[in-house]
């Protein structure tokens, strides 16, 4: 339970749940101490761990799941994040009689890696082991279910959903980001996202590097860890950079770091549907990113799609002549439903109803 955008989006659920009627545990894939675990007991919720899932792993990791689940016949939901390896969970979940069993997608492609056949695998072996079927785009559900679930009319899209309020417009935060930056009146690029292949950063330089040729003081902020970091900061390194890019590390205060960016920029190779997009979208920023991330982003008319096909040139070309003043989208974002104040009512009466019905039957 690091600060990455899918344990963001659970946080922030997990924050407006009446814990009176419903209680979040975790169980997480890694022994070390994530960003939000003290939160999470501070809040009365659990964390079991259980070892990395590896291809030459899985017979005791299904041995260890079935375990869980008889040492704990409590639970009456589970709800899994982890993808196509949601299949395994729900398959013990079910074995256990859980009767709400909901999967949940937040990506839209594997990506190419030495893993992906057992990653199909793991997506084929979905069959009937969920109840639920959850998506944070239209794009990421038919990813993972495939289009007989999504003409079915089983998909719920549950939004990745931010408190609207934290992100709303703050003079101050931005004064107090900017002086942090040393950033005065230069035009400040920004982008929060892991360092993986996903991400695309060693584009998004080359984007930038193109800004900084037209103009000398733009400053890049990257926000997040991972280990392609190293690389990144010796390719800026070598690129001559290193006065214009800032590397923040993990920030637990990303609402007021939007504040004081102008423009955000997101070039990921592919995605779900990026918490990190609707955040930025509520701090009223304008957002350049690639068209491999679903329409579905942009929910208040601020984001500009374009093709990672085109030159890092058109990119900063585009970047250049976009205007960045930021605007007050909080109301659309609470009509759309991206507001978690509302949303976490929904899922919780979901939660209820799906475990009283199928208690009954």
């Amino acid at each position: 339970m690091n600060r990455g955008g899918l344990e963001t989006m659970l946080m922030n659920y997990y924050r407006q749940m009446d814990r009176r009627k419903i209680q979040f545990d975790f169980l997480v894939h890694r022994t070390e101490e994530g960003h939000y675990d003290r939160e999470i007991t501070a809040l009365g919720g659990k964390i079991y761990r259980m070892p990395p899932i590896k291809p030459g792993n899985y017979r005791r990791y299904f041995n260890l799941l079935d375990e869980f689940f008889a040492d704990h016949p409590e639970y009456r939901v589970v709800h899994s994040h982890i993808n196509e390896n949601s299949s395994f969970i729900l398959r013990a979940a079910r074995r256990a009689g859980v009767p709400c069993r909901i999967t949940h997608s937040h990506l839209s492609d594997l990506g190419l890696d030495f893993k992906l056949p057992f990653r199909l695998y793991a997506r084929l072996a979905m069959k009937n082991n969920p109840s639920s079927y959850f998506a944070c785009s239209k794009k990421a559900g038919q990813w993972l279910f495939g289009k007989k679930i999504m003409n079915s009319g089983k998909l719920i899209v549950l939004n990745n959903a931010v408190n609207v309020r934290d992100f709303s417009f703050n003079k101050t935060a931005r004064e107090e980001i900017r002086q942090e930056l040393t950033a005065g009146d230069r035009l400040v690029i920004g982008h929060i996202g892991r360092f993986n292949e996903q991400k695309n950063h060693d584009f998004l330089i080359e984007v930038f590097k193109a800004v900084h040729q037209k103009n000398k003081n733009a400053l890049l902020v990257l926000a997040g860890e991972g280990h392609l970091r190293p690389i990144i900061e010796r390719k800026v390194e070598k690129l001559g950079l290193s006065d214009n890019v800032r590397f923040l590390g993990v920030r637990s205060d990303v609402s007021k770091l939007l504040q004081g960016i102008d423009i955000f920029l997101f070039p990921s190779l592919f995605e779900g549907l990026p918490v990190v997009m609707i955040e930025a979208q509520a701090a009223g920023l304008r957002c350049i990113v690639s068209d491999t991330i679903t329409s579905e982003t942009d929910v208040t008319g601020r984001i500009k799609f374009i093709s990672l096909r085109e030159s890092a040139e058109i990119w900063a070309q585009t970047i250049l002549e976009t205007t960045y003043e930021h605007e007050d989208t909080s109301e659309s974002l609470r009509r759309k439903g991206y507001d978690t104040a509302t949303m976490a009512e929904w899922l919780s009466e979901y939660y209820m109803g799906q475990a009283a019905s199928a208690g009954s039957r």
